[in-house]
């Protein structure tokens, strides 16, 4: 005779796997908007130009819209530092700029 299946386990699985994969899904929305420099944005102007954007029929907009993005992907658009338009102090960036401060070895 074969074992009964657990029907309250298993659904309780995948409500658990559905639970982390959207968490995994809304972790990765934000990361996306912080890595397009979108986070600059005040929540309004963001939400707004996503409206548009799912809103847009358009097929060759949306054509151009999809390559700028896989561009954005390979790293030819992609920024590793801040753009120079934006606000940053008005000095710029130093990589390793803030570790003489913690980093000890500078103690004379």
């Amino acid at each position: 005779m074969r074992k009964p299946r657990d029907y309250d386990a298993e659904l309780k699985a995948l409500e658990d796997k559905a639970r982390e994969l959207k968490t995994r899904k809304v972790q990765q929305l934000g990361e996306l908007v912080i890595a397009t420099g979108a986070d600059a944005l005040a929540t309004d102007e963001l939400a707004g130009a996503l409206v548009v954007l799912t809103e847009t029929k358009d097929a060759g907009k949306r054509e151009a819209w999809a390559k700028r993005g896989a561009a954005f992907f390979r790293g030819k658009s992609r920024r590793s530092a801040p753009a120079p338009d934006r606000d940053n102090g008005g000095a710029p960036s130093q990589p390793g700029g803030a570790q003489p401060e913690s980093g000890g070895a500078s103690a004379a």
